[in-house]
């Protein structure tokens, strides 16, 4: 399966799960039903009291409806909360350790490779058994976490095969079902929680009738049973996605020894974990985390690891041999440029293949766009008050009349500690190639998530208003916001429960918008742009049957961000036409700009359809 195919997989998995959950609340309610028979005296005499069973039915459902909603508005956040609740800590760079810092650079070059932001990475110090995580709703509150156990026994390409391999949940959508199926499973938690207070009530004796603490362990069994029906879920979900996520680990690294060196430790020593919410979140680990005793073929969350040793054994990997990645990241300019251009998509169905996915060459390419930046921008990354001086100096004009209005502007205001940042970061980012620009941006977004929302905001509209200051908005400025916008929402304001556009006519005016704007920014030739302009359209499903404009459509970018935040409701099958349709559009000519580059893996971001930076100067032409 694709990208598009995982995430269509994704929803109805989640699917599933709502499914699975609702025959666990009746089968709950029945068995509290059964239980206040029992406790009102009416079994064996009466076994059916409709009005009962209503009134059982209702308080069941509402109490683990609350339970499951108050586990679910705690976890609202995004992955960090579930790394906190584990015991883990934040790696700050200042204050990481020479291992922390090479795990660091492992997950920045993972997540430029695959073109997602840089999630934040967490270490769980009280526990020394292996194993690692990913959690988040979305890719933008993806966090990873690690063991220290994890840290100390896996050498570089162990840890980078464990990395892959939870790079491939992130990708995959598999995070989000992982922390939705946490969130419902804990309001079956409550009926035993509820079981475990009435146990301890004293002194609760009823004249007809059993006593409180009587039900209060038969509402403990029941809660047992929602927990073992938690249990069969969780399996239902995850197994499957295990095997695929350790052949993405593979497929990304080109490495099989690296993921199964892993597993074969993973065999041998610990995973358990003993923080108390680690059963809760037992299904989003590399490896079990508890032990299971009985039904362990029905009731393990993880296939076993030997058959999991076999199957990436078994995995062909591409053509060429692996070789090992310097350790020392000193790829240089020369071989990114050399070293990549070979793999360069030359068709956009190549472009589309590359979708959500990481492959060796993206990882040279990424190691060697961060060994571009200068030590001290690589740790400006990484501070909060640095990262937004960064995005300020990315927002600032190259003519110096624009960015002298654009710095007046700020300082009116930012303190003047930032502009003055912002002013020396600026000279820095100027010496640099454009094309690492993007990735630039996201290597800042794990420093400015930590700022409150509404300090994000601030940031947000600070970069709008360098724009407005130019007294121009060019497409750089506009790609800046988006990038920012799309990267810096709340997970929820947008997730897989969205009401889906299967169809294209709900969309159709949004994708003539996306694709006319996309073919003037190609070229400048009218005729030119409107042959690549209809060249996209061909490619949307159903086009045939729909209104084909003759010429360009008029589109500003405040529409164009509207069209493609509605965009970003179409359903997997949809998304990869349209992406498919900017592709051809942009490679009508075979020819791909900076501008052209940049533009569309933004519109791939803004579509959660991350795509690596692979569209870039060193081996494309310019359109004239």
């Amino acid at each position: 399966m694709n990208f598009f195919e995982n995430q269509d997989k994704a929803r109805q998995n989640t699917q599933h799960l709502f499914a699975f959950f609702g025959v666990s609340i009746f089968i709950m309610i029945v068995a509290v039903y059964i239980a206040m028979l029992f406790f009102f005296r009416l079994a064996p005499r009466v076994w059916w009291h409709p009005q009962l069973f209503l009134a059982v039915a209702c308080v069941t459902t509402v109490a683990i409806g609350l339970g499951s909603a108050y586990k679910i508005a705690c976890l609202r956040e995004g992955g960090w909360v579930i790394a906190e609740e584990l015991g883990g800590r934040e790696i700050i760079d200042d204050m990481a350790s020479e291992r922390e810092r090479q795990l660091l650079n492992i997950v920045e070059e993972m997540a430029i490779a695959s073109g997602i932001p840089v999630p934040p990475v967490y270490i769980l110090d009280k526990e020394y058994s292996i194993n690692a995580f990913a959690a988040g709703f979305t890719i933008n509150d993806a966090v990873i976490g690690v063991t220290r156990g994890c840290l100390d026994s896996f050498d570089r390409d162990e840890l980078q095969g464990v990395i892959g391999h939870e790079f491939s949940h992130i990708l995959n959508g598999d995070m989000g079902i992982n922390l939705r199926l946490m969130g419902l499973l804990h309001g079956i938690l409550f009926i035993y929680i509820t079981g475990e207070l009435l146990l301890r009530t004293r002194g609760g004796s009823r004249d007809k009738g059993m006593p409180l603490w009587a039900l209060g362990l038969i509402l403990m069994a029941i809660g047992g049973i929602g927990l073992l029906c938690g249990r069969l879920i969780k399996a239902a979900v995850s197994r499957q996605r295990e095997f695929l996520a350790d052949a993405s680990s593979v497929q990304f690294t080109r490495n099989p020894d690296a993921i199964a060196g892993a597993l074969e430790k993973l065999q041998r020593m610990d995973t358990r974990l003993i923080s108390p919410h680690a059963e809760a979140a037992s299904h989003m680990f590399f490896g079990k985390v508890t032990n299971i005793y009985f039904w362990e073929e029905m009731l393990a969350t993880h296939p076993p690891i030997q058959e999991r040793i076999r199957r990436v054994r078994g995995v062909k990997v591409k053509q060429a041999p692996y070789s090992r990645t310097p350790r020392n990241n000193s790829t240089t300019q020369d071989s990114l440029a050399m070293g990549f251009a070979s793999s360069t998509p030359t068709s956009p169905s190549q472009v589309v293949a590359k979708v959500g996915t990481v492959a060796p060459e993206n990882l040279t390419h990424a190691q060697g766009l961060l060994a571009q930046l200068p030590e001290s921008l690589r740790a400006e990354v990484r501070d909060t008050t640095s990262a937004m001086a960064i995005l300020f100096a990315l927002a600032l004009s190259t003519t110096d009349a624009q960015q002298k209005s654009q710095i007046e502007w700020l300082r009116q205001v930012q303190p003047e500690d930032i502009v003055e940042k912002t002013l020396t970061i600026n000279i820095k980012i100027r010496l640099l190639n454009e094309n690492i620009r993007l990735p630039l941006v996201d290597l800042t977004i794990p420093a400015l998530r930590q700022l409150p929302t509404i300090e994000c905001q601030r940031v947000c509209k600070t970069v709008q208003g360098l724009a407005k200051a130019s007294g121009k908005l060019d497409l750089w400025d506009f790609l800046l916001q988006l990038v920012l916008w799309h990267r810096l929402q709340s997970p929820l304001n947008f997730d897989m429960m969205t009401t889906q556009i299967n169809s294209i006519e709900d969309v159709w005016n949004d994708c003539l918008q996306v694709l006319s704007v996309i073919a003037r920014i190609g070229d400048s030739n009218i005729d030119a742009a409107t042959y690549a302009f209809r060249s996209g359209i061909y490619r949307l499903p159903n086009q045939s049957q729909l209104e084909k404009p003759d010429t360009l459509v008029k589109c500003n970018f405040a529409e164009l961000k509207k069209s493609l935040e509605r965009l970003r409701l179409a359903n997997g099958k949809l998304k990869q036409a349209i992406v498919d349709a900017c592709a051809h559009t942009v490679l009508t000519d075979s020819k791909v700009t900076s501008q052209e580059a940049d533009l569309l893996r933004a519109i791939s971001m803004t579509l959660d359809c991350p795509i690596p930076p692979f569209l870039n100067k060193h081996n494309t032409s310019t359109k004239k």
